[in-house]
C-alpha cells in the first residue's frame, strides 16, 4: 500500500502531460501511486497515460466519459490506496522534493492537511507570481475557515501544493 496517492485529472492535456507525469515520477519520495484519470480526452492524452502505466508500476490509469475535473477526482478518490492524497493538475509540474516536503510537514506536525507555497511559471521558466503558504504553525480545525479566508483559498482554490489525510476526505 503506497503512503501517498497522487491524483491527476487529465482532459486534452497532451501538450503538458509528459512534463507533469515526468515531474511526479522523478520525486525523491517514491512511496506513492499515481492515478491518471483520463476524462474523455479527444487528443492523445489517454494514450500517453497508458504508455506511462506500462513503464512504471506506480501508475494506474482510468478512462471515463467526460464529466469534468470534479467527476475525475471523485472517481480517483474511490480508487486511492494511500494514507495521504495529493492533487496535481495535468498542466502543472512539481519539483523533485514536492511530496517529501509535504509529507515531512504532515508527519512533523501530526497534521491532517498541509499547504505549501507554489509558483506560477511561464513555459520559459520565468516566475510570474509566487503564492505563499500560511504562517508556519499547527492550526486547529476551527482555524481552517479563517485560514481559508486569509489565504483567499475560496477564490484561489488550487489543488496543487496541498496534502490531505485520506481519512479526512473519506469522513467529509
Amino acid at each position: 500500500m503506497p503512503m501517498i496517492s497522487v491524483i491527476v485529472p487529465v482532459y486534452n492535456a497532451d501538450k503538458h502531460l509528459n512534463c507533469c507525469i515526468d515531474s511526479i515520477l522523478a520525486q525523491s519520495f517514491t512511496d506513492f501511486e499515481l492515478l491518471l484519470i483520463d476524462d474523455g480526452s479527444k487528443d492523445s492524452s489517454g494514450r500517453i497515460c497508458d504508455e506511462y502505466a506500462t513503464k512504471d508500476s506506480r501508475v494506474r490509469v482510468f478512462h471515463k466519459e467526460n464529466g469534468g475535473v470534479s467527476s475525475a477526482r471523485n472517481l480517483a478518490l474511490d480508487k486511492v490506496q494511500g494514507e495521504w492524497i495529493a492533487f496535481i493538475d495535468a498542466d502543472d509540474y512539481v519539483k523533485k522534493e514536492y511530496l517529501i516536503d509535504l509529507y515531512n510537514d504532515a508527519v512533523a506536525n501530526n497534521a491532517d492537511f498541509v499547504i505549501q507555497d507554489f509558483e506560477f511559471v511561464k513555459e520559459n521558466g520565468t516566475v510570474i507570481e509566487r503564492w505563499y503558504k500560511p504562517v508556519e504553525g499547527v492550526y486547529l480545525k476551527e482555524d481552517i475557515i479563517r485560514l481559508v479566508k486569509e489565504q483567499s483559498l475560496e477564490t484561489r482554490g488550487y489543488s496543487v501544493s496541498k496534502l490531505f489525510a485520506s481519512s479526512i476526505i473519506r469522513q467529509y
